[in-house]
C-alpha cells in the first residue's frame, strides 16, 4: 500500500510535465473545437447533414470491409449473420449518404431516447445522493431535468427538429469541450512559466 503513493505522485508529475510541455497543442485543439462547435451551433442544419454523411461513410466502409472479411472466411461459424451484418451496414450507409435528413430523423429519435433515459438516471442518481446528504445532488437533478425538457422539445417538434437537433447538440458539446481544452492549456502554460 505504501508503494502506491510514490507511483501516483510519479504519474501526476509526469502528467503535469507533459501538459506544461505540450500546452500549445491543447490550445490549438481547443480553439479548433470551439470554432467548429460555434459553426455547428450557428448552422445546425449543415452540421446535422455533415454528421449524417460522416456516419453514412462509416457505415458504408464498415459494411464493405465486413463483407470482404466474411467472404474470405466462408467456413467460419456465423457466416450468414456476418453476411447480413455487412449488407445492413452498406444499406445504412447508402441511406444516410443519399438522404441525410431522413437519416437525421432516425438519429434524432435515438438521441431523444438517450436524453430521456439519461435524464431519468440523472434524477434518480441525484435523489440517491440527496438521501446520503451529498452536496452536489441539486446540480445533478437540474441536469436530469434539462435532459428531459430538451428531449420533450425535440420530440414535440418532430419531424422539424430532426433538421437541427443533432447539429446543435454536437456543436454545444464541441464548444464546451473546446473551452475546457483552452482552460486546461492556459493553466498548463501558467504552470510552465512558473517552472512547476
Amino acid at each position: 500500500m505504501a508503494s502506491v503513493k510514490p507511483e501516483l505522485e510519479i504519474m501526476r508529475t509526469t502528467l503535469t510535465t507533459s501538459l506544461s510541455v505540450h500546452w500549445k497543442l491543447f490550445l490549438i485543439e481547443g480553439v479548433v473545437l470551439l470554432v467548429l462547435g460555434l459553426s455547428a451551433v450557428t448552422l445546425p442544419l449543415i452540421a446535422t447533414i455533415a454528421i449524417a454523411i460522416v456516419l453514412g461513410w462509416a457505415f458504408l466502409v464498415s459494411g464493405v470491409v465486413g463483407l470482404a472479411a466474411t467472404f474470405r472466411m466462408r467456413s467460419a461459424p456465423g457466416f450468414w449473420w456476418s453476411l447480413v451484418s455487412g449488407f445492413l451496414g452498406i444499406a445504412a450507409g447508402i441511406v444516410l449518404l443519399r438522404w441525410p435528413l431522413s437519416g437525421a430523423f432516425s438519429l434524432t429519435l435515438i438521441l431523444t431516447i438517450f436524453l430521456v433515459l439519461e435524464g431519468i438516471v440523472s434524477i434518480l442518481f441525484a435523489l440517491d445522493h440527496k438521501r446520503e446528504l451529498s452536496g452536489r445532488w441539486a446540480i445533478m437533478l437540474v441536469s436530469g431535468l434539462v435532459d428531459l425538457v430538451l428531449a420533450g422539445l425535440i420530440l414535440a417538434g418532430l419531424p422539424g427538429t430532426a433538421a437541427w437537433a443533432i447539429g446543435l447538440l454536437v456543436g454545444i458539446n464541441m464548444v464546451f469541450g473546446g473551452l475546457a481544452l483552452i482552460a486546461m492549456a492556459m493553466h498548463a502554460r501558467q504552470a510552465a512559466s512558473r517552472g512547476i
